[in-house]
């Protein structure tokens, strides 16, 4: 008996001690994995990878030698906004008037340019312009920080390290080739030029359209525009179709229908009562569209095309998306949204996401973590909780809806 019991006893504190142990060592190793290594230690690593790859000796002692990380690079790659931004607070932001006004005149100004730039790429003026105004304000907002030693800063840390190694090597062969200087500058994340393209982007979409030898996202405007033109055109933009519009759908619409991965021939579309906004048919057409509602049922609807989902190629917001589309109208003389924002039209803090998804959590509508960000699973169960109370599904995070789950029992 007794020594049975010692026996269990030495069995026992064993097995506590290796799960202990074992704890503990999961622990440091996911310490070990978050934390970056030493920075001179990986940068002397770096500076091998890069000649191995062929960057010459000159760039790597020029650019790379003598880097240093950038705090604030870190500070603004983990910040996140405390307000989420609505579709109004996003177009007033995005799409003011001294900025269409501002458009207007520089589609006038580069009228020829632009048609050599469409001619070739089969993109729309008013697109070109559209996107210059949204990414950059023109050209007058190209970035402060140094492009390489944001990428320095980006690629030693842990959290998106293998993407912005790939920046860095791409950079590096760019000014190796001579198509940017040594010291060029971009976004905190590696951002460049008038269209703000990051460094893959450069190296596989920009363009020499005015045959100098260099490829100029800075001073030159055809190389500006060809180059966007050029990522728009290979992502498979259509030069005989818009963007999208605004529409009108009835008021007891089943909004099961809208969404992205619902697509329907405009036909389609006229016989489930989608109309123009002064109420109008749609135009005789058989291409396909897909019906989303960005600001909630309440807010307006769009029918996007094919060309929207080139936009969100290159930036897969939503209201990024819209804006480009919409400020593009403008420049042309089409008119604001007919559609206005409601009264809830008021934009969620994060803290408030948070507490809605833990309610939707607790309602057993599961959407995982709270993390403060309306992702799909989110939006999904928003519509599920919505279903189960008799609302409207447009799965749209509002103070109302924070309110109903509150009240739910």
């Amino acid at each position: 008996m007794t020594l049975t019991f010692i026996t269990f006893r030495t069995i026992f504190f064993s097995v506590i001690l290796l799960v202990s142990s074992t704890y503990l060592s999961s622990v440091s190793v996911a310490k070990t994995l978050l934390e970056p290594p030493p920075f001179a230690d990986w940068l002397k690593a770096l500076m091998v990878d890069a000649d191995a790859r062929g960057v010459s000796q000159a760039t790597i002692q020029l650019v790379l030698a003598n880097s240093v990380p950038i705090n604030r690079v870190i500070e603004l790659d983990r910040r996140q906004p405390e307000f989420t931004m609505t579709l109004f607070s996003y177009f007033k932001k995005a799409i003011s008037q001294q900025r269409i006004l501002k458009g207007k005149k520089l589609l006038e100004t580069h009228a020829s340019l632009l048609r050599q730039v469409e001619k070739k790429y089969g993109v729309q003026p008013r697109f070109l312009v559209a996107f210059w105004g949204l990414e950059s304000n023109f050209g007058q907002f190209t970035g402060s920080f140094s492009v390489v030693q944001a990428l320095v800063t980006l690629a030693h840390d842990r959290r998106r390290a293998k993407f912005f190694r790939e920046q860095l090597f791409a950079v590096l062969d760019l000014i190796d080739a001579g198509h940017i200087p040594p010291n060029v500058m971009g976004s905190w994340a590696g951002a460049m030029g008038n269209h703000q393209f990051i460094p893959t982007t450069y190296k596989g979409y920009a363009v020499d359209f005015d045959g100098d030898g260099k490829r100029d996202l800075w001073n030159s405007l055809p190389d500006i525009f060809a180059s966007a033109a050029n990522y728009l055109s290979r992502s498979g933009w259509q030069d005989n179709k818009t963007w999208g519009r605004e529409v009108k759908i009835p008021s007891n619409f089943d909004l099961n229908h809208t969404g992205m991965k619902i697509q329907k021939p405009l036909n389609v579309w006229n016989k489930l009562g989608v109309r123009l906004t002064n109420g109008e048919p749609l135009p005789r057409a058989t291409f396909s569209a897909s019906l989303i509602i960005p600001a909630g049922y309440q807010g307006p609807a769009f029918l996007v095309y094919k060309n929207y989902r080139t936009i969100m190629i290159w930036n897969r917001s939503h209201l990024y998306a819209l804006a480009v589309g919409h400020l593009a109208d403008r420049l042309t003389g089409k008119g604001p949204l007919v559609k206005r924002s409601s009264n809830d039209d008021v934009a969620l803090s994060r803290a408030d996401i948070r507490e809605m998804q833990a309610l939707l959590n607790q309602r057993g509508f599961h959407v995982g973590t709270p993390d403060g960000v309306t992702g799909p699973m989110t939006r999904s169960a928003i519509r599920a909780f919505q279903r189960s109370r008799g609302m409207p599904p447009d799965g749209y995070p509002n103070k109302s809806l924070v309110v109903q789950l509150r009240n739910a029992q």
